[in-house]
């Protein structure tokens, strides 16, 4: 268990939500994920050390909504980092799907997210994926013991079991998020290096909330109809799972859209009103941070914006929330401080517009665990 100290820290505002709780917990949930990987370092390396030594292996990230996101996150950045290609496929899509997005004749490693485990197409995909895949391997991260992924058998499956307070208990995925995608990062590209990294990861998280809370808050009440995340390269699928924590946590009251800081320009653009907030997730790479930084100045010499926030490690123009002690980290790694602004901001929105943080759906139309999906069986 986490010291209650960390888990439970308590807000100004009262709110004593699953949600605030399991966004402040980050710091130490990040920390815990990765003791948890280094007492398994052993059996973790025993399991992919001959699948990379494959030199045609496929690597696939994979699961639905926030889990897949993860993978759109890291995609990019284990792709360059591991010198081969890896790709991010949704789980949606590869049941509706299967003929095109799984290769029969390819040897395969599917990385599975799941906070739950039990979403029926992240099931069905594994499913899938044993049936149509002559050499496959599955490795499942997963925040609960008792969902069906974490109850596959050993043989082509190996299992990282997180920390029992990443099982949100929240709608919303918080610590979940942070913890499988701090999980994939360590597991393909730590070595010896992660345990530093992850320090530096929580110091930023933590400089991050104490922040990035009361800004939010200020924003929430500035009551703005729609609002915008942009990113470039790791930041366009952070830019996606921001964009959807506050879709969340509001019900689907505030409509929200996500780019790249280039790919804005090519027509989404139009969505800016001077009722719009948009919040750019600015890059350390030098050449990536300059298009980013481009958006930001035309976006204010526009004067079309409600807001122009900026997230970032090191200093920007104008009104920018820094994350401090993080202009040496990698993107990789800010991406999880990052995030816990648009965490924050969904739940100061959910709670300004008199919504329940941890149920914002009333009427039951989504659920924590997605309900109503009917797994059809494909043609031979």
């Amino acid at each position: 268990m986490l010291d209650s100290t960390l888990a439970v820290a308590q807000p100004s505002t009262g709110d004593e939500s699953w949600t605030r709780r399991e966004i402040l917990q980050q710091p130490a949930t990040l920390r815990a994920t990765q003791a948890i990987l280094d007492a398994r370092r052993d059996e973790i390396d025993a399991f992919m050390r001959p699948l990379l030594d494959q030199r045609g292996l496929r690597i696939m990230l994979c699961g639905a909504g926030t889990s897949a996101f993860i993978g759109e996150c890291l995609a990019p950045w284990l792709s360059a980092t591991l010198g081969r290609p890896v790709e991010a496929v949704a789980t949606t899509d590869i049941v509706s799907a299967p003929h095109l997005y799984l290769d029969a004749g390819r040897p395969t490693l599917m990385v599975s997210f799941g906070r739950s485990g039990n979403s029926p197409e992240s099931v069905a995909a594994v499913d899938l994926a044993d049936a149509r895949i002559a050499s496959v391997h599955h490795l499942v991260i997963t925040c609960n013991a008792q969902g069906a992924l974490s109850r596959r058998q050993p043989g082509n499956t190996f299992v990282v079991l997180l920390p029992e307070e990443t099982h949100d208990r929240a709608f919303a995925m918080t610590s979940s998020f942070s913890a499988m995608m701090l999980s994939a990062l360590s597991i393909f590209t730590g070595a010896g290096t992660m345990p530093a990294r992850v320090e530096a990861i929580a110091n930023a998280v933590e400089a991050m909330l104490g922040r990035s809370d009361h800004a939010a808050e200020t924003l929430a009440g500035a009551d703005f109809e729609r609002v915008v995340y942009l990113g470039s390269g790791v930041f366009q699928g952070l830019a996606r799972e921001a964009a959807l924590k506050l879709l969340e946590l509001t019900d689907g009251a505030i409509p929200t859209a996500f780019d790249s800081s280039l790919g804005f320009r090519h027509g989404p653009k139009t969505i800016v009103t001077p009722r719009t907030l948009v919040v750019v997730f600015v890059s350390n790479d030098p050449l990536t941070r300059l298009y980013d930084l481009d958006i930001i100045e035309e976006l204010r010499a526009d004067g079309r914006c409600g807001a122009v926030i900026v997230i970032a490690a090191r200093e920007a123009a104008g009104e920018t929330l820094l994350v401090e002690h993080a202009a040496d980290l990698v993107d990789a790694d800010l991406l999880f401080p990052y995030i816990t602004f648009a965490q924050l901001y969904g739940l100061h929105c959910s709670l300004r517009l008199g919504r329940t943080p941890d149920q914002p759906n009333a009427n039951g139309t989504v659920n924590r665990v997605v309900q109503g999906v009917r797994i059809h069986t494909p043609a031979a």
